[in-house]
């Protein structure tokens, strides 16, 4: 049998861990598949050789694309010249869509078999990119079950393989565990506090978070509040916004642990995004706040077709959490909201079991073994390939 040739590019971090685990269940198929692209550390531990350092494409934001725009059309060049000449039995894109939707339409277009792991959020906004993603991609692997439903609707191949983070959250986390990795005691009462990983983010949310969680205090002097901070870089930010707006106000401050802060505490406050899905999957009832410049809503407003803002309520296809965006997101609306999960009355304590029985069922529709979902999604189109040139050979 020859050897089996998969390109695969990863674009971030996030990328690189879904890469590492496809690769790791390939392997059960294949054995002594190669595999080739750009890798980040965890991808090229699985055997995984890189081009380039992946760093090197890992850059957001409009300004920064344009800055390194020259250098990031080099590497594209380096990586459709690579694989043309490889020629794999498939090419991978993970998620960055940006970098890899080209690659792929380039690839297709000579006869390469392409995926694309992580459906872009076309059925929020910009849904016209769905036609470019047709022309790119043999095949779409989606997360969660509605972006199929909205792939289904234009006649695009794409596969709901569940969600990654679903298979590695249990169905009921210890809350225990979680105390002991914060060192922190289990009796008290906490509440999370995640103001987003994006420097815009703690900038526009930092203040009506901790407006709120004064509020709470106040109502609930025995609550504790967790705020874990992805980086170095949003700590300082986050203290520094804090000394001006709430300087006497007890905070435990972590670094990263969001998801056992989340495990931990009976509500969370949060920004908009992956967060909130790891709140539900973490069975932590939220609230939802997001704030951006005027004229960034007003935009938003004009281009998202969703329903929703949030993910549990996207999968619920209801308003099962709080929403409170822009002009809602008040430390009043967000306190007042949140008070429904943090009062001892009988009927907040039923709201909050009813809310986390729905996160369970939502929890369950996506936990797939999406790894091994999404190697078989691979090794079938590889051995449809396979099978579509023996019968030209014949």
């Amino acid at each position: 049998m020859q050897e089996i040739k998969i390109g695969i590019v990863a674009g971030e971090v996030s990328g690189d861990i879904l890469g590492a685990g496809l690769v790791r269940s390939l392997k059960q198929s294949y054995p002594n598949a190669r595999f080739f692209g750009i890798a980040g550390k965890q991808m090229q531990e699985e055997g995984c050789e890189t081009l380039i350092d992946m760093e090197e494409i890992s850059v957001m934001g409009l300004a920064e694309v344009i800055k390194h725009l020259p250098k990031l059309l080099k590497i594209r060049r380096t990586v459709i010249d690579k694989m043309l000449s490889e020629k794999p039995d498939v090419f991978i894109g993970i998620d960055a869509p940006d970098f890899n939707l080209d690659i792929e339409m380039k690839l297709k277009s000579q006869g390469i078999k392409t995926i694309h792991y992580v459906s872009p959020s076309v059925w929020a906004w910009r849904q016209k990119r769905i036609f470019k993603i047709e022309k790119a991609t043999n095949l779409v692997l989606a997360f969660l079950p509605f972006e199929k439903a909205f792939y289904d609707k234009f006649n695009v191949p794409c596969r709901f393989i569940g969600h990654t983070m679903a298979d590695t959250i249990a169905l009921k986390p210890n809350r225990l565990d979680a105390c002991k990795i914060l060192n922190i005691d289990p009796e008290l009462r906490y509440m999370a506090i995640l103001v987003g990983s994006r420097g815009s983010e703690v900038e526009f949310l930092t203040e009506p978070f901790l407006k709120t969680a004064l509020l709470l205090k106040e109502k609930y002097p025995d609550l504790h509040f967790l705020v874990p901070l992805i980086n170095q870089k949003r700590r300082q930010q986050f203290e520094e916004i804090k000394s001006r707006i709430a300087p006497d106000l007890d905070l435990i401050l972590l670094d990263e642990n969001a998801r056992q802060a989340m495990i931990v505490a009976e509500a969370t406050l949060l920004a908009s995004g992956t967060a909130a899905l790891e709140a539900m999957l973490c069975k932590s009832p939220m609230v939802v706040g997001y704030k951006v410049k005027p004229i960034t809503y007003m935009l938003a407003k004009r281009l998202v077709k969703a329903k929703y803002v949030s993910l549990p309520n996207l999968l619920a296809d209801e308003l099962l959490v709080p929403e409170m965006i822009q002009d809602d997101c008040t430390p009043e609306k967000l306190a007042q909201a949140l008070s429904v999960y943090l009062d001892c009355e009988e009927s907040a304590v039923q709201k909050r079991q009813q809310l986390i029985q729905r996160f369970t069922m939502l929890h369950k529709s996506i936990q797939c073994d999406a790894d091994l979902q999404a190697a078989q999604a691979v090794v079938d189109m590889i051995e449809d390939k396979d099978k579509m040139e023996n019968v030209d050979n014949e």
